[in-house]
């Protein structure tokens, strides 16, 4: 493997685990299940209804933000925030790609035990 196609597998890598990183906690998946119902959405229209302080929802906005999950647009005095879909596929891509491997690891598993 090429030293440039090592660095590209690291760096997805990096990319997956901090996607799943920040859609790990409770309150930024229900930004996301908000914003993928209602977009784009100000931190104040996101915040109504919530349990944490719109300073919270600020912060984990960033996150999502810095993970690739939402991007961030000004309008005016506020940002109005949206899913990045590209993203969702990579996320979803991910985890059918572990499947994957998963169930080859346990067809290897039952060839072994029943040999």
């Amino acid at each position: 493997m090429s030293p440039a196609t090592r660095n590209l597998r690291a760096r997805n890598l990096r990319d997956t685990a901090l996607r799943f990183s920040a859609l790990g906690d409770d309150t930024r998946l229900a930004l996301v299940h908000r914003l993928s119902r209602e977009s784009p959405l100000s931190i104040t229209e996101l915040t109504r209804g919530a349990t944490v302080t719109r300073q919270a929802v600020t912060k984990h906005l960033r996150v999502l933000e810095d993970a690739g999950i939402v991007a961030g647009v000004r309008r005016g005095r506020e940002s109005l925030y949206r899913i990045e879909e590209r993203s969702i596929e990579r996320a979803r891509f991910d985890l059918d790609e572990i499947s994957r491997e998963w169930d080859a690891a346990l067809s290897r598993l039952k060839s072994h035990v029943e040999s």
